[in-house]
This record gives C-alpha cells, structure tokens and sequence, in this order.
C-alpha cells in the first residue's frame, strides 16, 4: 500500500501547521514571544485573569504544556500570578503591562502570517477555506467526544 502525502487531510493539515507555527515564530521572535505563548494571549488579551486549569481548557493542551508556558511567561514578566479568591487552592494568571503592549505586535504578526496563508485565494476562497477548517475540527472533536 502506497501513502500520498498530497492526498491525506491529516498529513497537509499537519504541515500546514507546522509552517503556519514557523512563520508566526518568525515574526514573533522580534517581540520576544513564541508561538506557544499566544494561547495565553488570546486568552488573556482582554485584560481578564484566568486559572491555570481554565486556560488549559481554553487552549485545550496538557496541564503541563500550560504549567510550563506559564511560568516561563512569569519568569519572563509576561503574566502575573495572584491568588484566586473564589479558590484558596489555585491562583488566577492575567497578562502584566509589559505583555499588554505587545498585543498591537501580536495582532499584527498574526493578521500578517494569516495573509500571507490566504494570499491569492480570493474571498470567498478563503472564508470557505475557514468553514471547511471548522467543520473539520468539530467532525475530530466529535470522534474524539471532546
């Protein structure tokens, strides 16, 4: 039996992924962030403050990829951490100044790396391309009954 990679969704789905990851690297490392840390943002970047758990569902990666992001983010003034008065056990994480003002940087990197995806399809191409995308992702988490 013969794979073909330029036939298999799972396969170009993944290399997408990989180069869209690289590219926003790319224009990410002049900021000083990495494509890792933007879950947090996205979830942060309105001002709010989240439990570590929380932003773990929200991103939907392993506690101990989010553990690890976080206190790499704390190290490098990114996020502060205060305690969780709704939960003495736990502690809410919020984006500090320093990192609300990479947001503009952020937005552009990603509005940027997103153009340079979609360029040449058109529109209407490229709206369909994002439902498409949707419809995949919630056809995967309905198998995976997440």
């Amino acid at each position: 039996m013969k794979f073909s990679r330029e036939k298999s969704a799972g396969y170009l789905t993944n290399w997408a992924a990989r180069l869209f990851a690289k590219a926003i690297d790319r224009r990410l490392k002049e900021l000083g962030l990495s494509s890792g840390q933007l879950p947090v943002f996205f979830a942060l970047g309105d001002g709010g403050a989240l439990s570590q758990k929380a932003l773990t569902e929200i991103a939907a990666i392993e506690q101990p990829t989010m553990a690890a992001t976080l206190s790499r983010m704390e190290r490098d003034g990114l996020v502060a951490r205060a305690p969780n008065p709704d939960d003495g056990r736990s502690a809410l994480y919020s984006l500090t100044p320093k990192a609300m003002e990479k947001i503009p940087g952020v937005r552009e990197a990603i509005a940027a790396v997103n153009a340079a995806a979609l360029n040449g399809l058109g529109e209407k191409d490229a709206q369909a391309y994002l439902a498409m995308l949707r419809g995949v992702t919630a056809n995967l988490e309905k198998e995976l009954g997440e």
